[in-house]
């Protein structure tokens, strides 16, 4: 593979920090005072209400409607946890399989909302490259380590 200024390896790596960097935006970007007090997860609820699809209003509605102040938490803190995961390349393809997930549940709540189907599914897309091509062969702390060889 012939590749510009680095090689595909690190390339590979540019591209897993770069989704890193991804997921701190997400929570930097939260307003955390108003959050933690369940504001993301009651637009959440809004948007849910009106979903197109029985499954994912119901499940909004059993999981998350009870818990507003734990699922705005466990929101900000999973995309903290991905963040710092992906960009020190610790645990990577755990980081990878969760993010994916977690963009996927974004992808399926915000259906209606094309700038958010296309965030989503963007970084979805790296998630999977970044996992296939096994990103944390270099510049990470798995490499370091031995994990994941």
């Amino acid at each position: 593979m012939d590749t510009i200024w680095l090689g595909g390896a690190e390339w590979l790596a540019v591209l897993r920090i770069g989704l890193g960097l991804w997921w701190l935006e997400s929570r930097r970007h939260k307003d955390k005072k108003t959050w933690f007090q369940g504001s993301g997860i009651a637009w959440a609820v809004g948007v849910a209400a009106k979903h197109r699809w029985k499954a994912v209003r119901s499940g909004f509605e059993s999981l998350v409607v009870p818990r507003p102040r734990l699922m705005a938490y466990v929101v900000a803190y999973a995309e903290l946890a991905l963040g710092v995961g992906l960009i020190a390349g610790f645990l990577t393809p755990i980081a990878l399989l969760g993010g994916l997930l977690l963009n996927l549940l974004y992808f399926t709540l915000m259906i209606h909302d094309w700038a958010e189907q296309g965030q989503n599914s963007m970084m979805a897309l790296i998630s999977v490259v970044a996992l296939f091509a096994m990103s944390w062969q270099t510049w990470s702390l798995d490499n370091a380590l031995g994990w994941f060889q």
